[in-house]
């Protein structure tokens, strides 16, 4: 087992998620790699706090650049506002560092190919996050897909939640131009949405956009109210071409979908069969088939806790988010190792410029009322 020293810039909520993801690493049965964090960065002094619990971290900062100088770290996982993505992504890669990017690598279209332009150059191995598809309702849908459903009659992904829907939630970063950038919720959700289309091959060439600011102010936090210049809710109609001719994809990204906590789903109809999946129902993979006697069904299959990654935990428990976190993690490092096989990887630097190839065609869609070209 070959061990890998891991380093944190950004110690806010999904910094410390991964941190508790790779203090479970045992939980995995046979993994070929062995994490270790060993550093953390965070500008909040309650923040870096947060990880004196953890005992294998020994060095907190409030400038990352101590890490990019650390010759012992050989991975970093950066979660930061989406302004500070390409400058932190960029100086990793000239560090030599590997590196585990958060969603959507970069503020726009622009950012995200300067990103990839750097770490092509630097010659680093780099992964964007998206974690959901590790459910393993989601990989049972994936394999019925390979299965084959027939020619694609449409498919619709996307991932919904409600956590705006307080009108009194003050305004955060990902409700500013100036730190989420233009694309707004596309930015905050639209990666995970599209990673599973993406690498099913399904590359929208064109788009007609819905984009919603349903919110145009909040709180501020002290007394006054804020302009909310991002967009809320999108949802992108797309169209893919196939060898068996075009379908029509819905993507859906939403920071304001009542009745939805926190929702990831996918959903394939082809003229044989179909899939759907949700994480609201993480225990039911719905597939349809048509039986011996001509009628209609849909059916419901239970994935059981079978994950990418065998763990300790046994098959008929539910699954969840922090497990989704540590799959994920599992499948990043087995992928760096050379020892991911056929196994599904994490977002790949190519399917996160394209997805914001996708945004920056909504945003003109929007912009013109129009239907608008995908850019190759």
């Amino acid at each position: 087992m070959s061990a890998v020293r891991v380093g944190i810039v950004g110690g806010g909520l999904m910094g410390r998620e991964v941190a508790a993801a790779l203090q479970r690493w045992p939980a995995l049965v046979d993994h070929p790699v062995r994490p270790r964090l060993e550093a953390v960065c965070d500008r909040d002094p309650a923040a870096l706090a947060w990880f004196d619990a953890i005992d294998t971290v020994r060095l907190r900062t409030d400038d990352h650049t101590d890490l990019l100088a650390d010759d012992r770290l050989d991975v970093l996982y950066v979660a930061v506002p989406h302004d500070q993505h390409e400058q932190l992504y960029v100086d990793v890669a000239r560090a030599g560092k590997d590196l585990f990017a958060e969603k959507p690598f970069g503020i726009d279209l622009a950012a995200a190919e300067r990103i990839a332009a750097a770490v092509c150059d630097a010659g680093v191995f780099v992964r964007c996050s998206s974690e959901m598809p590790f459910y393993p309702g989601a990989q049972l849908a994936l394999r019925l897909l390979g299965d084959g459903v027939g020619p694609l009659i449409e498919a619709a992904s996307g991932f919904l939640h409600s956590s705006d829907l307080d009108l009194d939630k003050p305004i955060g970063w990902k409700r500013r131009v100036a730190t989420c950038g233009r694309i707004g919720v596309m930015g905050d959700l639209g990666l995970h949405a599209v990673h599973v289309p993406l690498r099913l091959g399904w590359r929208p060439t064109q788009v007609h956009a819905v984009l919603q600011d349903l919110v145009p102010e909040r709180p501020d936090g002290h007394g006054g109210r804020a302009r909310c210049d991002t967009f809320d809710n999108a949802t992108l109609h797309t169209m893919v071409a196939t060898d068996d001719g075009a379908f029509p994809l819905t993507v859906e990204t939403k920071r304001i979908a009542p009745g939805q906590m926190n929702t990831w789903y996918l959903r394939v109809v082809g003229m044989t069969s179909g899939v759907a999946f949700s994480t609201r129902s993480p225990q039911v993979v719905r597939r349809f088939r048509v039986d011996a006697g001509g009628r209609q069904v849909w059916e419901e299959l239970q994935p059981g806790n079978r994950s990418v990654f065998a763990t300790v935990t046994g098959g008929i428990f539910e699954f969840g988010f922090s497990d989704a976190i540590l799959q994920m993690w599992a499948a990043f490092l087995a992928e760096r190792a050379g020892a991911l096989g056929g196994g599904f990887g994490c977002a790949t630097p190519d399917e996160a410029v394209a997805s914001h190839r996708l945004f920056a065609a909504a945003l003109r869609s929007q912009e013109r009322g129009t239907v608008e070209p995908v850019s190759a």
